[in-house]
């Protein structure tokens, strides 16, 4: 006779998750729908005003009529009209973007609309979004960061040290520079400060580094014959299915980082990671470095490391903002996001 408390607990773990899965995929539908919608308004408004002056007094007009004969159906105000317009109007000529709108949410559709000019800019927030499941939030959050600069300004050895299924993913997932705008830090402070604080708001600073990261452990422990070490903080990147662990200096970059970053890798390779996960990933979090000795202390290394920077206040340096790559390198690196899914 079977037993119903041995078989019941999987039973409705399994029936959960089927349900998400179907709530899930309903959701993506009804979106697909309704961005199909917005972007057919937008469209046939365009194609009616061919040769007229673009203003709201169609809108205007077309938000009264059809939330009179629509009145259950929300969407229809006329701001709302008028962004289906203005959505159509920039997307429709650009055929590698086209197809991924309507997989984001209409609410992720707008922030991108409003507060992003430059169609790479828009393409790589509407890319990763879709990718990494942002938030509306969350979305906000990494354009205000300025996380499409600083991931592209990216320095690390990602190139030579990860398959290529993996590299494209890896340089959008580790920025050049982190901002914790939400640390309440002295300009000077110890590195056992920032890791603490860091802690004290894991939600935030999750968020800061992308919104794909779990938290592992702080002074993560290993241990190599008989000696003990111990890792600022490991996390777990969920879509690059790989650790991320994360050392902490509140100066400036030296060479010499880089050897003890290879050695904790090479004990999370054999020691922690997973079968089924892919090579770990060391990110050391500078107060500053020299984007020339960086370079050089990367060329040669054989596990993948990125080094970044971080600020307590949300500025992108002068000096970097000509440096970004050409738009042929970024377009490429944009295809690339659906490399691995």
């Amino acid at each position: 006779m079977t037993d119903l408390s041995t078989i019941y607990p999987r039973l409705l773990a399994e029936i959960k998750e089927r349900v998400r899965s179907a709530q899930y995929e309903a959701l993506k539908s009804v979106n697909k729908e309704l961005v199909g919608l917005y972007w057919d308004i937008g469209r046939m408004i365009v194609e009616r005003q061919v040769d007229t002056e673009p203003g709201s007094s169609i809108a205007e007009q077309l938000s009264r009529d059809l939330r009179a004969t629509f009145p259950g159906i929300s969407g229809f105000s006329r701001r709302n009209i008028f962004y289906m317009r203005e959505f159509y109007l920039l997307y429709r000529d650009d055929a590698r973007v086209q197809p991924l709108v309507a997989q984001i949410g209409w609410s992720h559709n707008l922030v991108i609309l409003q507060r992003c000019k430059d169609a790479l800019e828009r393409e790589f927030y509407i890319r990763m979004t879709r990718k990494f499941g942002w938030s509306k939030n969350v979305l906000i959050h990494q354009i205000g960061n300025q996380s499409y600069e600083k991931s592209l300004l990216g320095q690390s050895n990602f190139d030579q040290a990860l398959t290529p299924e993996l590299r494209a993913q890896a340089k959008l997932a580790v920025k050049d520079e982190y901002t914790f705008d939400f640390l309440e830090l002295a300009e000077k402070h110890g590195e056992q400060e920032l890791e603490r604080a860091l802690i004290g708001k894991i939600e935030y600073f999750l968020r800061a580094m992308g919104g794909m990261f779990a938290f592992m452990g702080s002074q993560y422990r290993l241990e190599v014959d008989g000696d003990e070490y111990s890792i600022d903080l490991l996390l777990f990147h969920r879509r690059l299915r790989a650790l991320v662990a994360i050392e902490l200096k509140i100066g400036k970059f030296m060479p010499e980082f880089v050897g003890k970053m290879q050695f904790y890798l090479t004990a999370l390779d054999r020691q922690v990671r997973q079968e089924d996960e892919n090579p770990s990933i060391g990110i050391i979090l500078c107060k500053d470095k020299n984007r020339m000795v960086v370079e050089y202390a990367l060329h040669d290394t054989g596990k993948p490391i990125g080094v970044a920077t971080y600020e307590i206040t949300r500025t992108l340096p002068k000096e970097l903002h000509g440096q970004l790559p050409t738009p042929q390198e970024i377009a490429r690196l944009l295809e690339g996001i659906e490399g691995k899914g």
